[in-house]
C-alpha cells in the first residue's frame, strides 16, 4: 500500500533516525512531514521519500507565505511536495444550514491561520504541489465519524486530496467516497488493528484493492 505517511512529532534525533529508517526500508512509497523546511526536504527526498509534507512551514505568522513556499518548491519540484491543510472549523459557522467555514491550524493544530479551505484556495494552491493532506483537526484521533462537510469540499480539489480524521470502520470509507465523490483518498490511524484499534488492517486492504479493481 503505496503513500503512507511517516509524521515527525518532534524534533529529535531520534524522531528524524526513526523516519529516515522507515523511507529507506521503503523507497518511494512512503511520505514524510513534521518540520519539513525548504532547507532540509531534500534531504527526506534523497532518503526515499516519495513526497513531503509541509504545512507550518508555509503558513507563517498565521497566514500563506508565498516566498517560504516557492523555496520549498525549488528545494524539491511541485511533483515531490504535499500541502497539509489540516483544518478547524470556524465556531458558529454552519450553525444557518449553510456549509461550515474551515481554516487551516499550524504549530502541532494550535494555532489557527485566515486561510480557509474552500474550492478557490484549492484550485490556487494546485498550481504548487502535487497533493493535498487534510486533517479534519476537531475529530482527529476520536474514532467518532468523519467530518462530512470537510469531505464535500474536498471533492472540488483540482489534485489528489487524502482526508484524514475519525475514520473507525469500513463504512466511514465508503461514506468518504460517496461525499467526496471518488475523489477524495483517506487515511487511518488509531482505528487500526496495528495501532491498538479495532479494524483489521487486512480488511482496509482489500477494501483497497477491491475499489482499484472497480
Amino acid at each position: 500500500l503505496r503513500g503512507g505517511h511517516v509524521i515527525m512529532l518532534g524534533a529529535t534525533p531520534d524522531s528524524k533516525a526513526a523516519a529516515l529508517e522507515a523511507i529507506r526500508a521503503y523507497p518511494g512509497g512512503l511520505q514524510v512531514g513534521g518540520g519539513i523546511t525548504a532547507e532540509n526536504a531534500s534531504e527526506y527526498i534523497e532518503a526515499g521519500a516519495s513526497h513531503v509534507i509541509v504545512t507550518s512551514h508555509v503558513f507563517h505568522g498565521g497566514a500563506l507565505d508565498s516566498e517560504r513556499l516557492a523555496a520549498v518548491v525549488a528545494a524539491v519540484g511541485k511533483e515531490k511536495l504535499v500541502l497539509d491543510l489540516s483544518c478547524r472549523r470556524v465556531a458558529g459557522s454552519g450553525a444557518d444550514g449553510q456549509r461550515p467555514v474551515y481554516k487551516v491550524v499550524t504549530d502541532r493544530w494550535q494555532k489557527w491561520t485566515d486561510y480557509e479551505v474552500n474550492e478557490a484556495t484549492l484550485l490556487d494552491l494546485a498550481r504548487h504541489c502535487d497533493e493535498f493532506l487534510v486533517h479534519g483537526v476537531d475529530v482527529e484521533g476520536l474514532q467518532s465519524g468523519i467530518e462530512e462537510p470537510l469531505v464535500e469540499v474536498l471533492a472540488c480539489s483540482p489534485i489528489p486530496v487524502t482526508y484524514a480524521g475519525g475514520v473507525r470502520s469500513l463504512e466511514d470509507m465508503e461514506l468518504i467516497k460517496r461525499l467526496g465523490s471518488g475523489r477524495v483518498d483517506a487515511t487511518i490511524g488509531s482505528a487500526l488493528d496495528i495501532f491498538g484499534g479495532a479494524l483489521p488492517y487486512a480488511d482496509v486492504l482489500k477494501w483497497h484493492k477491491d475499489q482499484q479493481k472497480a
